[in-house]
């Protein structure tokens, strides 16, 4: 049997809509700034000190003096001590950063209710059709900006585009307290020189692979033709060649029920000593994490249950500004929450939910050299 040639029909733009992605700036530690002016420029990390919990914690995050140093979310807080001995250690008060949140999305309801939250600090907003009437995201973008900044004393960064991707990548552009709009016009020139490490969804492993193979920014993606893609990175090819090409289709869902995966064990003994609660959090994690690869999801929310013997159950979370990357991580946050709000035995169970979830659009996607016509054209040009 004979085999034609595959192909594809060109993807299409949709530039009818229009998103706006608003990302709040050190959320938790802006937050800690607001409430106690003393902290302002200094560097601040929202941890419990070190020395009061024998090195033991992490990082929720830091302000941007502080990520001078090197410190960001879900360091060790022994680590980030370290680094900056002098910063400012002050306990996550997520009470506090919940309710400042939901003062955040009451401003974005006056706009539009097509919201989709991605973590208390960030949300994709849908204002094609709007509650004022107005025919500029931008317009609508800046009024949020100010409202934030008038009502909240807090700054935020925005994106505005035609969809969620380019808008995620354009709130990163000009940060703290900026805003990029990439209109239609505008999306390849941009999307050209954006370094590959800039692509939302793009991992720090997949970023080394990628400049092994000579790609470095979006023209070097560009380039390729999408049947190579499709051959070496199959289902995934077609994304990668869509993004670098503007393209995605996603709409801002705004479903209140979170995503989440998670573990739970119940003990047939009840856990009786520390050693017997890390053993646990550690075998949860490990679930938890393969269930996320295996999926192609992370997210940004940490939820600890626990459950004890005369059946009280507590639930406490964290949210983070960067994806939980690995196991030992989420394990390091679990371990940070169970000794920052328990120090109760006779556990019945245990669970760990990471809430929040995107899809990991490149992180797990295998990068093999290989020898095709793309590989061919590079190497060429080497010999040359």
């Amino acid at each position: 049997m004979k085999y034609g040639l595959l192909l594809f029909d060109e993807p299409k733009r949709d530039t009818s809509r229009k998103i706006i992605h608003i990302d709040m700036d050190a959320f938790y530690a802006s937050v800690e700034v607001r409430e106690n002016p003393k902290l302002e420029n200094r560097p601040v990390i929202i941890a419990r000190h070190p020395k009061e919990t024998g090195g033991r914690g992490v990082v929720a995050t830091a302000n941007y003096e502080a990520r001078k140093f090197g410190i960001h979310s879900a360091m060790s807080a022994q680590k980030a001590y370290e680094l900056c001995p002098h910063g400012a250690f002050v306990k996550p008060n997520f009470e506090l950063y919940r309710d400042t949140s939901i003062k955040m999305h009451d401003i974005f309801r006056r706009y539009t209710n097509t919201i989709q939250p991605l973590s208390l600090d960030e949300a994709y907003l849908d204002v094609s059709h709007n509650k004022i009437d107005q025919i500029s995201a931008t317009i609508i973008a800046e009024r949020i900006r100010a409202d934030i900044k008038r009502e909240l004393n807090l700054t935020c960064s925005a994106g505005v585009s035609y969809n969620k991707f380019l808008a995620k990548i354009a709130s990163d552009h000009h940060k703290p307290d900026g805003i990029t709009v990439i209109p239609p016009d505008k999306a390849h020139d941009f999307l050209m020189g954006l370094p590959i490490e800039k692509f939302h969804g793009v991992g720090i492993k997949s970023v080394e692979k990628m400049h092994n193979l000579g790609i470095y920014n979006g023209q070097d993606l560009f380039d390729i033709e999408e049947l190579d893609l499709v051959k070496q990175f199959g289902k995934m090819g077609h994304s990668l060649y869509r993004r670098v090409r503007g393209i995605d289709d996603g709409e801002v869902n705004n479903d209140r029920e979170p995503k989440s995966i998670g573990k739970e064990s119940t003990f047939s003994d009840n856990l009786t000593s520390e050693n017997d609660v890390i053993k646990a959090l550690r075998l949860l994690a490990k679930k938890v994490m393969f269930n996320l690869k295996r999926k192609q999801k992370h997210g940004k929310i940490v939820v600890l249950k626990i459950r004890y013997e005369n059946f009280e159950t507590i639930t406490r979370r964290k949210s983070f500004p960067d994806y939980i990357k690995n196991e030992e991580e989420l394990f390091q946050i679990a371990l940070s929450i169970w000794e920052e709000e328990t120090e109760q035995m006779g556990v019945r169970l245990l669970g760990i939910t990471v809430t929040g979830l995107e899809s990991v659009i490149y992180e797990t996607i295998p990068l093999p050299l290989w020898r095709n016509s793309y590989s061919e054209r590079i190497m060429k040009s080497d010999e040359d």
